[in-house]
């Protein structure tokens, strides 16, 4: 076990765990934490997993954990890491189960102090016009035909069919489309879990909220991104359902004879890998990506539905009902990217999970409208506190591979919140505070109770001190919705 002495500080909101801590690390760990954060970091195997992730085969330049870390499956939920092309590899559990699961943000010109009224009428209509639930099929049935479309073209698939506008298919990481994606490698029994479940939202920590724009940090960033204080949004977390899932037990499971097979040796079982140049890593990689691009479409229907609950809902009380996408972005996801690391561009596959791309102003691959300030990056707190946007900076890029954190991070599992939060208590809380909650269960709104997470606030601190983003704006809940 990582002991907290073992980290050496490099800087106010930096520490690292030098390559001499243990003999097999190929690359250092570069952790971003206040002290605080630290301390609680600390009590689990996360930054252990995270020292295991340094001995992948290609691993480079550093694996880099943000402070909203938690223990994961092999590697750790706010981590990222590199290997590079072609002779590095690709490892499931440094992607994620939840392929794509990823957060997106539209925003309104409706006032809340308009509609404040409204909210219970409004978390119900998006509960009723976005099905959520352990194992829920929405509206579609898609039949293999379409599954296969909509793996190939992402979010311009659901634009193909009226669900989309170009703005938001513009505004979404990689245009909501990952090159490469086959349906080939991707097992019957990921496709029969994927079609019935386009355009649902699921369970666990997936959500939509209705947030009101409570501060404005960046005039410039708020007014090309469309916030206006005061103003409401819609925040969707959501990812790959069941496709995405299957697609990563199927291939965790494989690639336990295929590290075996190329002599890779692991500290940890649950960090298989397989070399990204060989015939499993390319068949890996190409469901990988169809799974993403099932979850851009996800997204993008449950975007669509969303609108037209919004627009219903707060019909005869706002005159401007229109959600315009601010961003969407993935935090499962392994990429081919270009980055300077040891003092040379490399191409390389980056790890994120439970991260998000942050790239600076000027990147290649963001819409005109940001590429002067930077990608929009969005960090979900947990119910009852808040949520910020962000953008990247050029720090981002030459210290975090172009990353960032992803939410809050859990501070309890699921199972120790349920032991010590009752749900029923916990909704009256809310609802009590001027949050209206539509929830599928109460053990399962327990689960994500605020005190089963970090300060959302505190991470943001974190990764703000260090450089790696600026803030744009704080966002206050007014109506959830969870499965």
């Amino acid at each position: 076990m990582i002991q907290l002495r073992q980290l050496e500080r490099v800087g106010p909101w930096e520490w690292e765990i030098p390559t001499s801590v243990r003999a097999d690390m190929r690359v250092p760990v570069r952790l971003i934490a206040s002290r605080e954060l630290l301390e609680a970091i600390g009590d689990d195997a996360s930054l252990e997993q995270a020292v295991n992730a340094t001995t992948l085969p290609g691993v480079v330049g550093r694996v880099v954990v943000m402070p909203d870390v938690h223990q994961g499956y092999g590697f750790p939920i706010g981590g990222v890491a590199a290997t590079e092309l072609p002779s590095g590899v690709i490892s499931p559990g440094a992607i994620g189960y939840d392929i794509n699961c990823g957060v997106r943000l539209l925003a309104s010109r409706v006032e809340l102090t308009a509609v404040r009224g409204l909210m219970g009428k409004l978390a119900a209509a998006l509960d009723a016009a976005c099905p959520s639930g352990v194992g829920a099929g929405g509206t579609l049935r898609l039949a293999d035909r379409e599954l296969e479309r909509a793996c190939r073209e992402g979010a311009q698939w659901a634009r193909a069919r009226g669900w989309a506008s170009e703005s938001d298919v513009a505004r979404t990481e990689e245009g909501g489309r990952l090159d490469g994606a086959e349906l080939g490698p991707v097992s019957r029994r990921a496709r029969e879990r994927g079609a019935p479940q386009m355009g649902t939202l699921g369970a666990g920590n997936h959500f939509i909220e209705v947030e009101v724009v409570e501060e404005i940090c960046d005039e410039e960033a708020a007014r090309a991104m469309g916030l206006e204080a005061g103003c409401l949004t819609v925040l969707i977390h959501c990812g790959s359902r069941g496709f995405g899932h299957q697609v990563c037990t199927d291939f965790v499971k494989s690639f336990q004879g295929v590290a075996v097979r190329h002599g890779i040796r692991l500290p940890d079982r649950e960090l298989v890998c397989a070399p990204l140049d060989s015939p499993e890593g390319r068949a890996y990689e190409a469901a990988m990506r169809a799974a993403a691009n099932y979850a851009f479409a996800n997204r993008q229907v449950l975007a669509h539905l969303a609108r037209g609950a919004f627009a219903e809902a707060l019909r005869g009380r706002a005159r401007d009902t229109h959600l315009h996408q601010v961003y969407d972005l993935a935090h499962n996801m392994g990429k081919t990217e270009e980055h300077l690391i040891d003092g040379r561009r490399r191409r390389v596959c980056v790890h994120r999970k439970g991260a998000t791309r942050a790239f600076g102003p000027g990147a290649a691959g963001l819409p005109p409208e940001y590429r002067g300030i930077g990608q929009p990056v969005l960090v979900p707190g947990s119910m009852g506190t808040a949520s910020w946007v962000l953008i990247g900076t050029e720090k981002s890029m030459e210290s975090a591979l172009g990353s960032c954190c992803h939410g809050a991070g859990r501070r309890l599992s699921r199972s120790r919140a349920k032991r010590s939060i009752r749900g029923s208590e916990l909704r009256q809380e809310l609802e009590s505070r001027g949050i209206a909650v539509r929830a599928g269960s109460l053990p399962g709104l327990a689960e994500e109770a605020p005190q089963a997470y970090k300060d959302v606030d505190a991470v943001v601190a974190a990764v703000v001190g260090a450089g790696i983003a600026r803030k744009v704006a704080r966002l206050k809940p007014v109506a959830v919705i969870k499965g």
